[in-house]
């Protein structure tokens, strides 16, 4: 296998994780679309968009004379989203466009609202001049909005566990060692007030699943053990690794997804704030 065949092969297998992560969280996705109220025939910038799952949420929005463009860094994730955006009864509705969040490649005031997802306090760069970028291409009077994953309940039954789980690096990132306490994400309010923007405000949805588990919720599941602690054999005692092995091993008698009466719930928190 050549170099851009693995190149190929690793893309295809990140996407279907994202498409899988995204039976997980579309409900509480939906639930933050629905709160951000984007206006009918706005303009919108979805930063950071992936596959444009969300780019396509935030377009049925703002139907029938709306438009979202995704804005992303990978060509790669942009030709899945174009795929599924042709498919779609939407595809008139929203575009797509190759940039980095750092310097968004559009003027001021371009846009009605922005909304990033999964991107601003998650990635490798301070957060502020991120918003502040999401503010510089939105008109007065507009929104921005960032959106992310901010915490889980996944092993019901296995608090202990879990809480050691959550303590290993993999488990804290991206707070990583040596990052100030005001870059973590639940701390974006005080980024809005930094930036300039106007009445910041913060809202939690909720996602959860129970038994019996679709076939896709299962698979999301399963990804989402392995994409939340890899690596972390390390850390643990050989006790904690044992029981970690037992629980959330697809092949064990003991697998927790399994279970008739399992349960867990997670969060996304979405931070807003109004472009003076």
């Amino acid at each position: 296998m050549t170099n851009d065949d693995n190149n190929a092969y690793d893309m295809d297998v990140y996407a279907r994780s994202l498409n899988l992560s995204n039976f997980l969280r579309e409900s509480p996705i939906r639930s933050a679309i629905k709160a951000l109220h984007p206006p009918p025939g706005s303009r919108g910038l979805d930063v950071g968009c992936g596959l444009g799952n969300h780019t396509l949420m935030l377009a049925e929005a703002v139907t029938p004379d709306g438009h979202v463009t995704g804005l992303d860094l990978s060509p790669e994730l942009l030709e899945y989203a174009r795929e599924v955006a042709d498919r779609s009864i939407l595809s008139n509705n929203v575009s797509f466009r190759e940039g980095d969040m750092r310097q968004i490649p559009f003027d001021d005031d371009t846009f009605d609202w922005s909304w990033s997802a999964d991107c601003v306090g998650y990635a490798p760069v301070e957060p502020l001049p991120l918003i502040k970028e999401l503010g510089r291409v939105v008109k007065p009077g507009g929104i921005v909005a960032i959106l992310a994953w901010s915490s889980e309940h996944l092993l019901p039954g296995y608090p202990l566990l879990e809480a050691r789980l959550s303590a290993t690096v993999a488990g804290i990132s991206p707070f990583t060692r040596g990052k100030r306490p005001s870059s973590h994400f639940l701390r974006a309010l005080g980024w809005f007030h930094e930036a300039g923007l106007e009445q910041p405000t913060a809202q939690t949805f909720i996602g959860d699943v129970q038994a019996p588990l679709s076939e896709n919720n299962r698979a999301a599941l399963i990804d989402l053990f392995e994409m939340r602690w890899p690596g972390v054999q390390s850390e643990l005692t050989a006790e904690e690794w044992g029981q970690y092995q037992r629980l959330c091993n697809p092949q064990s008698k003991e697998f927790i997804l399994d279970k008739p009466d399992y349960y867990a719930f997670f969060t996304y928190t979405q931070f807003r704030g109004r472009v003076v």
